[in-house]
């Protein structure tokens, strides 16, 4: 029994510390969607793609994009919710907002935050 529990915790603990792995390439795009009216944020090695993301006020679509290890996001003070790739559609008011992983990815996964900026 003492065998399995060892065997299932190393397991667990490996998928944890996989789930942020990754290169530490940078962006240099300014965060706004093509469109104006979405944005996509690209999780990866305990960190986004950038640390601020800037999209108008009103109807935006939120999208995700797992470039490396698994990830799921909230934005503080919304309804939004992503699991994995995938994406979200809120009306927002003009304001800052914090972007969170959701997914517990790792020893950096408490630091991994950006900021939407909702103009």
């Amino acid at each position: 029994m003492k065998k399995k529990l060892l065997v299932l915790m190393s397991a667990l603990l490996m998928l944890a510390l996989a789930a942020c792995g990754g290169s530490d390439d940078a962006s240099s795009d300014s965060g706004k969607g093509s469109d104006g009216g979405s944005v996509t944020l690209e999780a990866k090695n305990w960190e986004f793609d950038k640390e601020e993301y800037t999209v108008p006020a009103g109807d935006v679509t939120i999208n995700l994009k797992n470039a490396e290890g698994f990830h799921s996001v909230t934005i503080d003070d919304t309804d939004v919710k992503i699991e994995g790739d995938g994406k979200a559609t809120a009306n927002l008011e003009a304001g800052e907002y914090t972007i969170r992983c959701a997914t517990p990815c790792g020893e950096g996964h408490t630091d991994m935050t950006a900021k939407l900026v909702v103009e």
